[in-house]
């Protein structure tokens, strides 16, 4: 199975993707953790998207397809992905889907993780002065939150459209709000 979990910036996405990888054998594809590991490593695309990110701005569709393509064996092995943050654009959502086709799979739910944007930003202070992610500082956050209104949100028609889009309250606590996507995927 091959899930999007939906949701804007700090919804909680790579919190309930990470329980969904221990209890289904699913691997996690994470865009901002790949970026993130390749800022940390130093790596050259690293040392590329570090002031991107760090500003709030997005990496280009052909950064983030090739992370993705790179990683999608690994996921079929373990029987399915979970992506997370990705595709954020309709142009991505298409190359996903042909890059699935190519490989004889598909997406086969998406969950949008619906929750309150000002909770959002108490939630990214919070993160901020715990981990001091330079990505998630509250700048470059509200620069993340009107991209993905703008650009990402778009994708909840198009995944409607093809009968695979399941919302879900994102709000209370973890465990609640596993057993909503539990109830979700069943």
């Amino acid at each position: 199975m091959n899930i999007i979990l939906f949701g804007p910036p700090a919804a909680g996405k790579g919190t309930q993707a990470k329980r969904l990888v221990t209890t289904r054998g699913m691997v996690q594809l994470s865009t901002g953790d790949m970026l993130r590991a390749a800022i940390k490593a130093e790596s050259e695309l690293g040392l590329k998207v570090r002031d991107i990110l760090a500003t709030g701005g997005l990496v280009s569709d052909e950064i983030v397809i090739d992370l993705i393509k790179g990683n999608l064996p690994a996921a079929e092995a373990a029987g399915g992905a979970i992506f997370d943050g990705f595709p954020r654009t309709v142009a991505q959502a298409e190359a996903l889907d042909a890059m699935l086709g190519e490989r004889g799979a598909k997406i086969d739910k998406v969950v949008r993780l619906k929750v309150d944007e000002q909770a959002l930003v108490t939630r990214i202070e919070t993160r901020f002065a715990e981990e001091g992610r330079s990505d998630d500082n509250p700048e470059a956050y509200k620069v993340r939150l009107a991209a993905y209104n703008a650009q990402t949100a778009p994708l909840l028609p198009y995944y409607a459209a093809q009968g695979k889009l399941y919302e879900i309250d994102g709000m209370g606590a973890v465990e609640d709000v596993a057993a909503r996507i539990e109830g979700a995927l069943a």
